[in-house]
């Protein structure tokens, strides 16, 4: 059982600098879960305040029910991996992941079982006798992980193991992570600023900003539904697309109106607008670039734009457009189903036509940014 629960937390520095306020949550036995957000939200101090790298300053954290506020890092039962490695550059791979064993005078062949199964585990077996400045920055992630491993921890911690990587690695050692996952079935605690981490990773997703949590939910719950226009625009790559127009009712339809067009919500979120009984009002609509269909010249519910850049992804089209009032827009258009002709049109300083799918639109408050349904 490795149950990690948080209650009322908070980081205060000197002169009442808050680092993290009220933090609330219990994260379940054998859960991984990722703290994510921009630099100096506080993702990392909330870890480190799990580890017992950092006094708290208020509340309360329990590791299977048993407060650690005042208890040594080494006798909380976690393992942690860093940002740095933070591998001794004189002793062997083999060393470095026995070190933590060492220090508890671990049998020789207990040790040896231990570090042999965790390099297996990782594919380093045969770096065993190199020393960290022979391996390449995946390599001494994977040492770092296996030296984590070998202490077989109730917890294990990670702050950004894999922002020292180049895009390639990170996207292998991502998918490592995950089969590592299933491997040591543990409880997991991760943070990352890179919101693809936070996604792939995550059985739930902390999103964090200026020291309080925004968002908790499953990365389908943070993406469909976001609580605040911060989240919405945070979760997504590229982001979502937000800007202010008219929520309009005639009966029992909704509709939007922005850039001159009308554009009806459908499907489930129409229906959502209706339950909740939502008044007709000026309101931030957010749609996500995906979500931005190809429309005709002429459609009531298409708006004219110019293609400002082109970014060819591959299996799509990234398109930076402005509308006819220089609100800027970007939408991702797969390519695979496209004509020659529209392809022709999709260029830098080209006119096409666009409109929105209405039944995955967001609504948020003009003044408090809040999700006007979640």
């Amino acid at each position: 059982m490795a149950r990690v629960k948080l209650t009322n937390v908070q980081k205060v520095y000197d002169k009442n600098v808050i680092a993290v306020n009220d933090f609330n949550l219990d994260i379940k036995d054998k859960e991984f879960v990722v703290f994510v957000g921009p630099s100096g939200c506080g993702k990392s101090t909330t870890l480190r305040m799990i580890a017992g790298l950092e006094e708290i300053s208020g509340g309360t954290i329990e590791i299977d029910g048993v407060v650690v506020n005042d208890l040594q890092p080494k006798d909380r039962d976690i393992a942690m991996v860093f940002q740095n490695y933070a591998l001794y550059p004189h002793l062997s791979v083999f060393e470095n992941i026995a070190f933590p064993l060492r220090i508890q005078k671990m049998p020789q062949d207990e040790i040896f079982k231990r570090v042999t199964n965790a390099a297996e585990i990782l594919g380093i077996t045969d770096y065993l006798n190199r020393k960290p400045r022979a391996l390449s920055g995946g390599q001494r992630q994977r040492v770092a992980i296996g030296r984590a491993m070998v202490r077989d921890s109730k917890v294990f911690l990670m702050d950004e193991p894999l922002s020292n990587l180049d895009a390639k690695l990170r996207n292998q050692m991502r998918a490592e992570i995950i089969l590592l996952r299933q491997k040591i079935n543990t409880t997991f605690v991760y943070v990352t600023h890179d919101q693809t981490e936070a996604m792939t990773l995550g059985d739930r997703i902390v999103i964090m900003k200026d020291g309080l949590i925004q968002q908790v939910g499953t990365p389908d719950e943070v993406f469909d539904m976001p609580k605040n226009l911060f989240v919405a625009e945070f979760i997504g790559a590229p982001k979502m697309n937000t800007f202010e127009t008219d929520l309009i009712r005639e009966g029992n339809e909704y509709y939007v109106k922005p850039f001159g067009a009308k554009i009806k919500v459908d499907g489930s979120k129409g229906e959502e607008l209706k339950k909740a009984d939502i008044k007709p009002a000026k309101v931030i609509l957010g749609v996500r670039p995906e979500h931005i269909l190809l429309g005709h010249e002429g459609d009531p519910d298409s708006i004219e734009c110019t293609v400002q850049v082109n970014e060819m992804m591959g299996s799509e089209l990234h398109l930076h457009v402005l509308t006819k009032d220089n609100t800027s827009l970007i939408v991702r258009v797969p390519t695979v189903n496209l004509t020659h002709e529209q392809r022709d049109a999709m260029v830098n300083g080209h006119k096409i036509y666009i409109t929105f799918a209405g039944k995955v639109m967001h609504f948020f408050d003009k003044e408090t940014k809040n999700n006007l349904l979640y």
